[in-house]
């Protein structure tokens, strides 16, 4: 798994690609939304349109990132989900926990709108 980050009007875009897989970037991901948090970047979309696969492992690390970036008043959102992806967090639930976006400006204006907008 590959990681990159980018900056697009003051929120962080983390591009995922590969796999994420237990013991395969599933702790690279915490890691990386740690580093962004500890240098004070608190607008963090996660763009996982180019994670060919995921298992319930790489689940919890999108609810433990969302957890810590949230308990520290910030915001984390998904962008491009995959429709296999798409159906993993229907079935657990987790689509009305995360905001997700195919339209990766759509989701960066998003973290400027007031809420419930």
């Amino acid at each position: 798994m590959r990681i990159e980050t980018r900056a697009k009007d003051g929120v962080t875009i983390v591009d995922l690609h590969g796999k994420i897989t237990i013991g395969e970037g599933n702790v690279e991901i915490r890691n990386k939304v740690r580093e962004l948090l500890q240098s004070g970047k608190k607008k963090i979309l996660i763009n996982l349109g180019d994670v060919s696969y995921m298992d319930s492992s790489g689940i919890g690390e999108l609810v433990s990132c969302y957890t810590s970036v949230t308990n520290q008043g910030g915001q984390l959102k998904l962008l491009n989900l995959t429709q296999k992806l798409e159906e993993l967090l229907a079935i657990t639930k987790l689509l009305t926990v995360f905001d997700s976006y195919n339209d990766e400006n759509k989701a960066v204006q998003s973290f400027y709108e007031p809420a419930g907008a």
